[in-house]
């Protein structure tokens, strides 16, 4: 055992997590390796806190589309909903202030959601049968009801710097620092991460929830594929994976979120480490702001509850402006807010924006998304689909003994190769 407390905390969740299973699941329901547990019988409903694959029955479902038609009835005054809109980086830069990186744990389940993620084995068609999942991490020990509706969604949502006197004007700062960051890159004809052979785009990197899992998977990289699918460990297996986290994986990570104070905060880190990672001030919604790399080469870009926070007119223009710096064969990996989940359900009369789009109470903003909206969006943008799934679950309080509804959707999109030319 003395051998794994050397591993990568990647390495572990890829040896114990990973089992085969078809990605291209849009029929039917979508396999569970991670999420197994089957409500059955009903009345053991409260001897666990989370269900996994829950069905709807048709009443369940009428019954959750009439409480959002009721909730969407009343709506914000046309004359009031700009400043959602104008001031997002406001309302997102005072959670950063009021948090800092204290409200959110580390996205350890990342790589077993999303191997993609991994350098490992990445060549391989992303069509054939590999290890996936579709399970999220439960929510946090003792988060509130409020935070374990927006938790996720409110650490990638972007959000500017108001306070601090350097930046008063998040917007302004926000939109220059990423151009001139983009501009120096350009104007050297280098850029950070120039020489990785594999690099991972987070859009929202909001504290670095996720930041530093990925970047700790670099800097102590995954065994190879034979080793990762053992599930009894020998100590010849154990000495391998010793030697292949001490090997470079030629990976890099580049981060952005519009508050200034987000990214300070993953700078600040003391796992920050540029040599693997490019933390950056950028608002994906500027139609003409410039990015510290060029089209075509990222491997893999990852939206975590990000686009929910965007309105949805804007939400097609970034998707098809980030798939321009896919590489042909690269990944978009997407996991949001889906329609008839609990948060939705919970809003009251007067925060509806637009169809399934809702100002919370703090003024950040929320959209719920269908199988059919993901599926449109990527693809008008030119990606193809390998997996676009619905993650039902039910959420049980078992002291209170209630149960929630909870819908996520998770998605992979593949840019396609380029057609041979014509012989």
């Amino acid at each position: 055992m003395r051998g794994l407390r050397h591993l990568s905390l990647a390495s572990v969740a890829m040896v114990l997590g990973r089992v085969p299973c078809r990605l291209n699941s849009r029929g039917g329901q979508p396999p569970a390796p991670l999420g197994a547990r089957i409500l059955t019988n009903p009345e053991d409903v409260f001897q666990h806190n989370m269900w996994d694959h829950v069905k709807w029955s048709e009443e369940e479902k009428e019954k959750a589309r009439q409480k959002a038609d009721d909730n969407s009835n009343f709506r914000i005054p046309l004359e009031e909903q700009g400043k959602y809109d104008i001031d997002a980086c406001k309302f997102w830069d005072s959670f950063y202030e009021t948090h800092q990186d204290k409200f959110f744990k580390d996205r350890k389940w990342l790589f077993l959601e999303f191997p993609e993620l991994l350098p490992l084995g990445l060549e391989s068609s992303a069509t054939e049968e590999r290890p996936c999942g579709l399970r999220a991490p439960c929510p946090e020990p003792g988060v509130s009801g409020r935070e374990k509706e927006t938790g996720q969604q409110r650490q990638h949502a972007p959000s500017h710097q108001h306070i601090d006197p350097l930046t008063s004007d998040c917007q302004q700062s926000c939109n220059q620092d990423g151009r001139d960051t983009a501009g120096a890159a350009r104007q050297t004809s280098s850029f950070p991460g120039e020489h990785a052979t594999f690099r991972i785009f987070e859009v929202g990197c909001g504290a670095g929830n996720s930041v530093y899992p990925i970047v700790s998977s670099i800097k102590q990289p995954v065994p190879k594929h034979d080793v990762i699918l053992h599930r009894t460990f020998c100590p010849e297996d154990l000495a391998r994976l010793g030697e292949e986290s001490n090997k470079d994986t030629g990976a890099f990570l580049y981060c952005c979120d519009f508050s200034p104070r987000a990214v300070q905060l993953v700078k600040d880190h003391p796992d920050y480490d540029q040599s693997v990672c490019h933390a950056f001030v950028q608002d994906v919604c500027d139609e003409v702001g410039s990015f510290p790399f060029p089209p075509l080469s990222l491997d893999v870009i990852l939206l975590v509850f990000v686009l929910s926070s965007i309105h949805p007119e804007r939400v097609q223009g970034v998707v098809t402006r980030l798939s321009q710096f896919l590489k042909p064969g690269g990944i978009l990996l997407f996991r949001d807010y889906g329609r008839y989940d609990l948060s939705q359900l919970r809003f009251k009369k007067g925060r509806c924006l637009s169809e399934n789009f809702y100002s919370r109470g703090d003024g950040t903003c929320v959209y719920f998304f269908t199988k059919d909206e993901v599926h449109s969006l990527f693809s008008n943008a030119g990606l193809e689909e390998i997996q676009n799934l619905e993650d039902r679950r039910l959420q049980v309080n078992r002291g209170k003994k209630v149960v929630m509804r909870r819908v996520w959707m998770q998605s992979k999109f593949k840019k396609p190769q380029p057609l041979a030319p014509p012989l």
